[in-house]
């Protein structure tokens, strides 16, 4: 039995196409990784800095994402703003979001107080919390954006305390007309005495290992369709030369 190889043109284009596609995207997922590698190290070399303080000149997300932060101001009390679909150990809540007035200027920051639970069966009942008076000093994360959640139906306008399910500053920039720095602030440190708010704030999800697992899986396509091409066509070739 002479053993022997069939090449046939459209399986040979599908094939190439599906090592090249296969290639391509496991690549991409290894940039991927390795951009978060790189996110996770600066992470761990901004977490031993000492906090940045705040004042009045605009920063850019780059400049602080997951940087610690300090700033003293005021807080805006008549703007607070509910996160909701923020569940904490199983319980449905929000995160409390209010602007900070950073002292001695007309800048502001969002700053995510922490997680009030929600009252069950009763969506527009808003928590009790206490806003401390006069100028506090608050320190914490600085971060890009606080999550994203499915957004169903129509959005509610940003207003003073509204029940929203996502939020970026520039939109509350827009609704209040305040000048804000373009990222928020998680706030660190124990909630005061009696107090409901909890700072248990979710770890940053960088996900390395997912986008590892992705490339493998499209080095394994690319594998696997230029085998599946090889063996069907000597198969082929076998089974015409008998």
């Amino acid at each position: 039995m002479r053993i022997g190889f069939r090449f046939r043109a459209i399986p040979f284009v599908a094939t190439v196409l599906l090592v090249a596609l296969g290639i391509a995207l496991g690549r991409w997922q290894d940039g991927r990784a390795a951009e978060k590698i790189g996110l996770q190290q600066t992470i761990t070399a901004r977490a031993g800095a000492a906090p940045l303080v705040l004042g009045a000149a605009a920063l850019t997300p780059a400049q602080v994402e997951l940087r610690p932060v300090t700033v003293t101001g005021t807080f805006v009390r008549d703007w607070p703003l509910f996160l909701n679909n923020r569940p904490q150990e199983g319980k449905a809540g929000f995160y409390l979001l209010m602007p900070l007035r950073i002292e001695g200027s007309d800048m502001h920051v969002l700053v995510a107080r922490g997680w009030l639970p929600r009252y069950t069966g009763q969506y527009d009942r808003l928590p009790e919390f206490d806003t401390p008076a006069g100028t506090v000093t608050v320190t914490g994360l600085a971060r890009a954006g606080m999550g994203k959640v499915m957004q169903l139906g129509t959005a509610a306008p940003v207003a003073p305390k509204a029940i929203l399910q996502n939020l970026t500053p520039a939109e509350f920039a827009q609704a209040s007309k305040l000048a804000v720095q373009p990222f928020f602030i998680e706030q660190s440190g124990p909630a005061p005495a009696g107090d409901k708010l909890v700072r248990n704030w979710p770890a940053p999800s960088l996900n390395v290992e997912k986008h590892q697992g992705y490339a493998f899986q499209w080095y394994a396509l690319a594998v696997m369709a230029l085998l599946f091409f090889v063996i069907t066509g000597f198969q082929r070739g076998t089974k015409q030369n008998d």
